[in-house]
């Protein structure tokens, strides 16, 4: 079977633990390929509800292995909490390990994430203030911890004492307290005891598997429109959003990868600052967020925030499809839209001087654009009680339809609702997609 990235289409939040959660039935291995927890994958089953920062959403099958790849960034804090979590629900978490290689989130990145968001002053980037830019920033100035770096303590200790004057310097120029090299020292003396059986090699794990063509999964976080270089800079993550990341982060051949699968949400949403172009207020904005099961409800799974949301965007959605190299889509939340007499879609950027752009132009220009509709009909009938293709309303096809057009790729999977008996499996024939012209 051929390894199958997941990554999001847009800015995020778009349920790609949903789908991973569903498409991990059959999968071996599932490997989280980059980003910490400033973000989070709901994902609603048996167990009940649970909003995965780190831990791969394959981890509700048993036998699955659960792997947290080298281009992650990781807070040893929030994984224990995570894995606690997971196991008192009766989660299995035996086969989650971590790459040696990953790097490590310490209490000063967030801090630093803190002070430096502060400095910022009304232009702030909107991060979740988690330390993941900090982290993704230290470990490019070769200044960062790794996770395999606490099975070794006299190699720890030194790499430690190197970090700690850059460390504190930063952290006092920006006027905060810097933390005592002993107290960091003692907080990875816990974390090496708590997580020691868990740090691994992951590559000899995965030359054997796909010697043996087993099907491993690739799951990223956050969208392509917060990849660190092809996003809406600096509105972005620290790390690389992108299909073409995935082998990096997970430390396989990059022609591995046979199948890249977009998750689009219905609707646009995003978490954070940044122009989202077909952004929506008011009363329509609080219909889009509350839309569906309270399970669904718009806001951050991580922080809480709610999203901000608006009409979905073809023109970002086909940005996402030529980076990424979308094979397939998988279509989320489309019940929200239930009901609705139509669905403006938005096919252009209008410049202020009339000109309209069909391509995501870079972030000081699209803060100015405004956005061209396309009116495609809703439908009334309801959406979340359908288990085939057949059960859509016409209206809600040729919508999908119409997606499938734009990214150059069928739709394979709809979502209409967070159980996993709510993702409907479609023929390609029965999607396909068109011209992808807008």
């Amino acid at each position: 079977m051929p390894v199958v990235a997941v990554v999001g289409a847009l800015w995020g939040d778009e349920g790609k633990g949903h789908i991973v959660d569903y498409l991990s039935r059959t999968a071996e291995i599932v490997i989280r390929v980059q980003g910490g927890d400033n973000a989070g994958h709901t994902v609603v089953n048996e167990y009940g509800t649970f909003r995965l920062h780190l831990v791969p959403a394959g981890v509700f099958h048993p036998g699955t292995i659960c792997l947290i790849g080298a281009g992650t960034v990781v807070n040893p804090d929030t994984l224990l909490q995570e894995l606690s979590a997971l196991e008192a629900a009766g989660v299995d978490t035996g086969r989650v390990w971590i790459s040696d290689r990953a790097h490590l989130v310490f209490p000063y990145h967030r801090q630093r994430d803190e002070l430096e968001e502060r400095v910022r002053g009304d232009r702030p980037l909107g991060t979740t203030r988690r330390g993941i830019g900090p982290a993704y920033s230290d470990k490019a100035a070769r200044i960062g911890l790794r996770a395999g770096d606490l099975l070794h303590r006299d190699w720890l200790h030194r790499r430690l004492r190197q970090a700690h004057a850059a460390i504190a310097a930063r952290i006092a120029a920006l006027g905060g307290e810097p933390p005592s090299l002993e107290e960091l020292m003692d907080r990875c003396e816990g974390w090496r005891e708590r997580l020691k059986d868990r740090i691994i090699d992951t590559i000899p794990l995965l030359q054997e598997a796909l010697r043996r063509d087993a099907r491993i999964l690739l799951e990223g976080q956050l969208g392509a429109m917060r990849d660190l270089d092809w996003g809406i800079y600096p509105y972005v993550t620290s790390s690389n959003t992108l299909a073409g990341y995935a082998a990096v982060g997970a430390g396989i051949p990059p022609q591995a990868i046979r199948e890249v699968i977009g998750v689009v949400k219905a609707f646009a949403t995003a978490v954070g600052e940044g122009p989202l172009v077909t952004e929506v207020h008011g009363e329509l904005a609080e219909r889009l967020r509350r839309g569906g099961p309270p399970e669904g409800w718009e806001f951050g799974a991580t922080t809480g925030r709610p999203r901000r949301c608006g009409w979905p965007d073809a023109v970002a959605l086909r940005h996402a499809a030529w980076l990424n190299g979308f094979t397939a889509l998988a279509v989320t939340k489309l019940d929200v839209l239930d009901g609705l007499e139509e669905i403006p879609l938005c096919v252009g950027y209008r410049l202020p001087s009339g000109e309209v752009l069909t391509h995501v132009p870079d972030t000081p220009i699209l803060e100015q654009v405004s956005p061209v509709y396309e009116r495609l009909p809703g439908w009334t009938g309801p959406t979340a009680t359908a288990r085939r293709w057949e059960d859509l309303p016409e209206a809600a096809r040729a919508y999908l339809r119409r997606l499938a057009e734009i990214a150059g790729a069928p739709v394979r999977y709809v979502s209409v609702g967070p159980g996993r008996d709510q993702i409907l499996e479609v023929d390609s024939a029965e999607a396909k997609p068109g011209d992808a012209s807008l």
